[in-house]
């Protein structure tokens, strides 16, 4: 594995050579680029509390129930995980103009000083600059970044990446899905997945083919030794479309009650098809939908619990998104989203609700971290992000 940590030995060539670290860097890019060319082998039914609501967001900075001295871990050390795209501008940085952590190998190295143990990544790509080169979506690629990830004690959990648009599967789109299962096993995933929903539809009638599809694409992953899985936003919550009187084009235009991601559960294989819950999206779907038209025409009230949802479907959920949001009753979505801890979602009673602590693994992340005027926002609520996540303790 080649090393670029900073040695006496390198600050001395440094000095000798005249040259600032940045570029020192840059020489060693080159050099792992050359060495990789070589083919080498896881809240209450409620809307949650408004913002300046006290009593038990379950974060760390206040309320009284952050301190680690207080009751028992919700979220275990090994377990507390961020997805890549959080860091999404440093991992892109140019190491040659930022004296800030650039690049995957540096990236690794800071959330393994906050104390995080997992990643997920959201694609494999980098800065051009940083060690390895830009595109690390291959064989060797992936040996490079799993040296780093065993450099600074993290393991990669999952991935946001390549899910087949068609169906029937073409070849083409067969062998393009097993070298990504093949990346996730160098990489040392469980997991395999995507970050959208098995699709945009509300009708029953594509919900149906998006279920064979996933059962297919679960069979192979199973068969690699990964849980594919599933990352899904507020609309796959919505209500399915199922009945009623058709529209123009023969679909139907009401429901019967079920929401679309309850339907696909039970059209999946649970040996093979899993589910990853954005913990902040399901909260927006809890706002948004929470009546639907039956059949009959009538408005019905239904709101959604999404812990209530995982408690019944539990193994099937080894993987959250932790994001958290203040109210907004001015937004169609009802949530401004901000960095984790720093919002009203009720975390301490949705991970003691959902239980299986040694189960979950929950992956911090913020949408909107990266700042064009804060070079090093992204990686400070990070942090932030982390150190909220370790503070999470049961109530005695």
């Amino acid at each position: 594995m080649t090393d670029f940590r900073d040695t006496p030995a390198d600050d001395a060539l440094r000095h000798r050579l005249g040259i600032n670290r940045r570029r020192f860097l840059s020489t060693c890019t080159a050099v792992a680029a050359g060495a990789i060319a070589a083919p080498v082998f896881g809240a209450a039914p409620s809307f949650a509390q408004s913002q300046t609501g006290g009593g038990g967001h379950g974060h760390g900075h206040d309320h009284g129930h952050g301190g680690h001295g207080r009751g028992s871990e919700l979220v275990p050390a090994n377990k507390r995980g961020i997805i890549l795209y959080t860091v999404r501008d440093a991992t892109g940085r140019d190491p040659l103009a930022s004296d800030l952590p650039s690049g995957f190998r540096e990236v690794f190295k800071e959330l393994a000083r906050y104390g995080y143990k997992q990643v997920e990544f959201a694609g494999y790509g980098q800065h051009a600059n940083a060690p390895g080169g830009a595109d690390l979506e291959s064989v060797a690629g992936a040996k490079l970044l799993r040296s780093w990830l065993d450099e600074y004690g993290l393991r990669a959990q999952g991935n946001h990446g390549f899910i087949p648009s068609s169906w029937p599967l073409s070849q083409a789109d067969i062998d393009t899905f097993k070298k990504h299962l093949e990346i996730a096993n160098i990489l040392g995933m469980s997991h395999m997945g995507t970050g959208g929903d098995p699709t945009n539809s509300s009708y029953k009638a594509d919900w149906d083919v998006a279920a064979d599809k996933w059962n297919a694409l679960g069979d192979l992953a199973h068969k690699a030794g990964l849980k594919l899985y599933t990352h899904n936003h507020d609309a796959a919550y919505g209500f399915l479309l199922d009945g009623g009187p058709l529209d123009a084009q023969g679909n139907p235009t009401r429901s019967s009650g079920i929401r679309k991601l309850e339907y696909f559960l039970k059209g999946t294989d649970p040996r093979t098809v899993w589910l990853e819950m954005d913990i902040y999206w399901a909260h927006v779907a809890q706002y948004k939908f929470h009546t639907y038209t039956a059949h009959d025409g009538s408005t019905r009230e239904k709101v959604f619990d999404p812990a209530g949802l995982v408690s019944r479907n539990n193994k099937r959920y080894p993987l959250f998104h932790a994001k958290d949001g203040t109210r907004n009753e001015t937004s169609g979505e009802g949530y401004d989203m901000v960095a984790f801890g720093e919002g009203v979602i009720d975390y301490r009673t949705f991970f003691t609700r959902v239980g299986e602590k040694n189960y979950h693994n929950p992956m911090v992340e913020q949408d909107n971290a990266p700042s064009t005027t804060d070079l090093g926002q992204s990686l400070k609520f990070a942090k932030i992000g982390y150190d909220n996540l370790a503070a999470l303790r049961k109530r005695r």
